[in-house]
């Protein structure tokens, strides 16, 4: 065993020589090897198939220069990225995130997470992710629209509803979409809408997809409340973030009973000890596209808190829903000692290494983004699935899907903990049941 776990411990160290400075790729990769030392013992064949450090590789990596004009005509120069990782389940699958944040360790962490998301929703996808160092915030649509342009005129060319299916991530919602959908029917000829999902309702979009990520986390955590005899009725929630993720997770909660208290924004944080306005919230953010501090002029009893933590609110569940790395291992400590007692990730790696360990030491319910927030891309196969058919769902069927698909990941998740000898752990269950179904499809296909 400990010979083992030397092995993987050296394919950890060859993945930091070989990609230098990714460190939020680094992160990703050790989080997912740190479990698999028993994985193979009773799998030794992905050891002598090197199925691990092929998995770290990706298939394809796409780097390219974006050229556009400003408004004034001035030009710029983004660079664009589009990681293939592994299409050893289906095409890959995976957003297009615009943020200044951006470079190629920041977008193989999101490709490298996907594989094993991907993997656990059952469906026939494979991972990517792809994005640009782009930020839409204070552009135009005329600028959006010509970025978008110039950004799908390199992409055009690797993409296809049977080879590469981008949706969208951070910074790119459906006009962004739209735009980038409209180039590539232009360069094509051909109206393809499997090509991108996220699409608009009356051009091939699907149903929930809006919704899908926030209440698919919430869904998935309120299945580990279910196996703790729980549920969410009655428990004050805080939600980080106020984009679509953080917003449907709001929904959700209330609807099932919870009280969201505090949302928000890169400038602050909202506290609302009455519950949170949703429809504010939403005409807010989705409408006018202002500033989460807005809230307070027609809610005189909330608070704004400029650059406030919102992991110092107490609460009983929290929903980190905006970034990578926004729970540290002291707020992770902060959250545990106000008596929270689930935390579900609908962001993407929020939490750090450090705060993971805090989650796991306490014994709280804790859902992983890899799993809790897979609602996003389980949704966008379903647009995928209803595309291929030149089909539309309906609101409640779709929904209905997307409830099964975060239920069945849960219990997926939860057995393998059970069979690895760690009931409860969730991150260990996910990493190791995607994992697996990722590796016997790479061994049935040979060396390649």
């Amino acid at each position: 065993m400990a010979h083992v776990d030397e092995k993987i411990e050296g394919m950890y160290q060859e993945v930091l020589k070989r990609n230098p400075g990714e460190t939020e790729f680094h992160q990703a990769v050790l989080e997912v090897l740190e479990c698999l030392g028993p994985v193979v013992v009773k799998h030794p064949e992905y050891l002598e198939r090197k199925i691990i450090e092929r998995i770290c590789e990706p298939e394809r990596q796409i780097i390219f220069r974006v050229p556009w004009q400003d408004d004034k005509g001035i030009v710029h120069i983004n660079r664009g990225f589009r990681v293939e990782f592994n299409s050893s389940l289906g095409p890959y699958k995976g957003g297009l995130r615009f943020h200044p944040s951006v470079y190629l360790g920041i977008i193989k962490f999101l490709g490298f997470e996907q594989i094993f998301k991907n993997s656990l929703t059952g469906l026939p996808i494979g991972g990517g992710k792809g994005g640009s160092d782009f930020d839409p915030k204070g552009k135009s649509d005329d600028e959006v629209m010509r970025f978008c342009q110039s950004f799908m005129t390199e992409l055009y060319r690797h993409l296809g509803e049977h080879t590469d299916v981008p949706a969208g991530d951070i910074g790119v919602g459906g006009r962004e979409i739209g735009y980038m959908f409209g180039q590539y029917k232009r360069i094509t000829n051909r109206y393809e809408p499997g090509v991108l999902t996220g699409k608009g309702l009356t051009w091939g979009g699907s149903l929930v997809r809006t919704e899908a990520t926030g209440y698919g986390a919430t869904f998935f955590v309120n299945e580990m409340l279910k196996a703790r005899k729980d549920s969410f009725d009655g428990k004050i929630c805080t939600v980080s973030g106020s984009g679509n993720v953080a917003i449907y997770t709001i929904e959700k909660i209330h609807q099932l009973g919870g009280k969201c208290v505090a949302c928000s924004d890169s400038n602050g944080v909202i506290y609302d000890e009455k519950g949170l306005d949703l429809n504010l919230i939403k005409q807010l953010k989705e409408v006018e596209r202002r500033r989460i501090e807005e809230y307070v002029k027609t809610h005189k009893h909330a608070k704004y808190i400029a650059k406030g933590n919102i992991w110092e609110i107490p609460c009983q569940v929290a929903m980190p829903s905006a970034t990578q790395n926004e729970i540290s291992g002291k707020d992770a400590a902060t959250l545990v000692k106000n008596g929270c007692i689930a935390v579900g990730e609908g962001a993407n790696m929020p939490t750090t290494p450090e705060g993971i360990k805090v989650f796991l030491e306490a014994k709280i319910a804790y859902g992983p983004g890899k799993a809790a927030n897979a609602g996003g891309v389980a949704t966008s196969a379903l647009e995928m699935q209803q595309n291929a058919g030149r089909d539309s769902w309906s609101f409640e069927y779709t929904e209905k899907k997307l409830e099964d698909i975060m239920i069945n990941i849960h219990r997926n998740c939860y057995e393998t903990a059970e069979e690895y000898g760690a009931p409860g752990n969730y991150v260990l269950g996910a990493n190791i049941c995607g994992f697996i179904k990722v590796a016997n499809a790479m061994v049935a296909h040979g060396l390649i």
